[in-house]
């Protein structure tokens, strides 16, 4: 479940921040007349992919960056976190799932968006034991 709940938080932050912004986006996405198959599952392995870049730098990076983090109150943070969408984007070109990210400008609001609606998604879902 908690596996579940991962993917989608990272799910819904793309999601949102590609509908947001006109620098993040899927192909399929703007095709109007796509399946939902082809909307839903980019969106997913691109989560997955982000996911798994962030599970194995983050504990480096908090780490390396903790009096940094503690000094710009979180701006650093939400730097890596749009190097970390950078890498997803040129992984998932890679992999030719059709996820692109228009530059460093665009990347740090989709980290902006990402870590917002985490945030909503993660203080919505009730309090495990």
């Amino acid at each position: 479940m908690r596996f579940v709940t991962w993917l989608l938080t990272y799910a819904a932050g793309l999601a949102v921040a590609a509908w947001l912004l006109d620098g993040i986006s899927f192909e399929g996405a703007r095709n109007g007349q796509a399946e939902l198959q082809d909307k839903v599952v980019p969106v997913l392995v691109v989560a997955l992919i982000l996911g798994l870049v962030s599970t194995f730098i983050e504990p480096v990076i908090k780490l390396l960056s903790l009096p940094f983090i503690i000094l710009t109150l979180g701006f650093l943070l939400l730097v890596i976190n749009a190097l970390m969408l950078l890498l997803t984007a040129r992984l998932a070109d890679a992999f030719g799932v059709g996820f692109t990210v228009d530059g460093f400008w665009n990347a740090l609001a989709g980290s902006l968006v990402i870590t917002v609606v985490g945030w909503g998604v993660r203080t919505a879902l009730p309090a495990r034991d």
